[in-house]
C-alpha cells in the first residue's frame, strides 16, 4: 500500500503538469515545488508528532 501511495503522489501531479501541454522544464519546476512544498509540510507534522519525545 506505501508503494501505492508513493506512486501515486509522484505520477498524479506530473501527470497533471504534463496534460496542461507545458515546456519540460516548467513541469519539473513546479513538480520540484510542490513535492518541496509536501515534503515540509510532512516534515512539520513528523516534528509535531514527536515534539513530546523533546526534553530541554
Amino acid at each position: 500500500m506505501n508503494a501505492f501511495v508513493t506512486a501515486l503522489v509522484l505520477i498524479l501531479p506530473i501527470a497533471a503538469l504534463a496534460s496542461r501541454r507545458l515546456p519540460a522544464r516548467t513541469v519539473i519546476k513546479l513538480a520540484l515545488v510542490w513535492t518541496a512544498i509536501f515534503g515540509g509540510l510532512l516534515g512539520i507534522v513528523w516534528l509535531w508528532q514527536h515534539a513530546d519525545n523533546i526534553t530541554i
